[in-house]
């Protein structure tokens, strides 16, 4: 279990959450189920808040979308 923010924040969720790292998708995570999508270079390209499942429509296809584009 690591901590998605506070005082303890893991250095990932730093990364995630920062504006100079992560300027489009920055801020608070209000709950630890908060979803990032990483393309393959390892720029961050969507968030979805924690009410979104990972087998919603919008999620795959964001995932449709970047397969495509990185082909």
């Amino acid at each position: 279990k690591i901590s998605v923010k506070g005082k303890d924040i893991s250095p990932l969720y730093t990364f995630l959450t920062e504006k100079d790292t992560n300027p489009g998708f920055s801020g608070t995570i209000k709950w630890n189920f908060t979803k990032f999508l990483v393309d393959r270079t390892g720029n961050i390209v969507d968030r979805f808040s924690p009410m979104t499942r990972p087998d919603s429509k919008k999620v795959k296809k964001r995932i449709g979308q970047l397969l495509v584009d990185t082909e």
